[in-house]
């Protein structure tokens, strides 16, 4: 008989490629998840892993169980879940990982609405840039995620997690108010080649957007000033440091002295937000009504 908690530890090597870090994300030693994976090895009587000087990768046997483990798990997801709406209250904690933006747009709307609703529901609120907050719930760190589209990002299909879509927007351009574009309606990309620019750290999503709207304007931009911060990529356009793509929702609200904010014709990024669960906690008594008050606080945000 295969123990489940050994195909869990499974799934966190096969996400985090090294049994460290694995081990980091179950709160647990490494000694202890290679007991563990040890262990279902003689359980399922196959070598489940290759390992290298570089960390770990699954044999083909091993690929065969972490197929099996994607169903298994989220059909422990689902027993929970029926389980906890068995028992009739919807009372608890549920913790939400979200980015910046997606808090103030749709996580703070989202616990208003609960708060009359379902007031047995307590949301707990992480911050985490848009790339980090889906191993939050893989890892069990989190229950719920609020993230953007990437490169590398799990797609709709994926066996390990269920997703909502919420709302997608465009990036706009920021330039110092004097640009010699500043007085135009809209801006192509190409305009601004030649000029310096302000964008996200790499591995930042919003980085890649920048990167890929630009490349299909035909031209790599210059980055010349680093930072994650929207408020203060504002405040460089602003200052005359460069321009810069910034998602339509991060500019409300913001001051905008010594800027002009304008739409770009032609190919643009878009930052497309989702909602994500573990497969089958999607039905969960409590992470239900949070869906679908985030699904809620979205309507209507959408610009694409």
């Amino acid at each position: 008989m295969i123990d489940p908690r050994r195909l869990r530890i499974l799934r966190a090597v096969a996400d985090h490629r090294t049994v460290t870090a694995a081990a980091s994300a179950l709160y647990l030693t490494p000694s202890a998840v290679s007991q563990q994976l040890i262990a279902l090895e003689q359980e399922t009587g196959h070598a489940l892993l290759i390992r290298s000087g570089k960390g770990v990768r699954l044999t083909a046997a091993g690929e065969i169980l972490l197929a099996h483990t994607h169903a298994v798990l989220a059909q422990l997801e689902r027993a929970e879940a029926e389980l906890a709406a068995y028992a009739g209250g919807a009372a608890g904690e549920v913790t939400v990982a979200a980015f910046a933006t997606g808090i103030a747009e749709v996580v703070a709307p989202a616990i208003g609405r609960l708060a009359v609703d379902h007031a047995g529901i307590r949301v707990r609120v992480r911050d985490a840039e848009g790339d980090e907050s889906l191993p939050l719930v893989l890892d069990g760190e989190a229950d719920l995620a609020v993230a953007v589209e990437y490169r590398g990002a799990p797609g709709e299909g994926d066996r390990r997690l269920a997703r909502v879509p919420l709302y997608a927007e465009p990036f706009d351009a920021v330039l110092r108010a004097d640009h010699p574009l500043g007085t135009a309606t809209r801006v192509a990309l190409a305009e601004l080649a030649d000029s310096d620019w302000i964008g996200p750290y790499p591995g930042n999503p919003c980085h890649d957007m920048v990167l890929l709207a630009c490349e299909l304007a035909g031209f790599q931009p210059r980055l010349a000033h680093w930072s994650d911060d929207f408020r203060a990529v504002v405040a460089l356009a602003g200052a005359g440091a460069g321009v810069a793509l910034v998602p339509r929702s991060a500019l409300r609200g913001m001051e905008l002295t010594d800027t002009v904010v304008l739409p770009v014709s032609g190919p643009a990024a878009t930052r497309r937000v989702f909602a994500a669960v573990r497969r089958g906690a999607e039905r969960h008594p409590l992470i239900s009504p949070v869906l679908d008050a985030l699904a809620a606080a979205a309507d209507g945000l959408s610009t694409d």
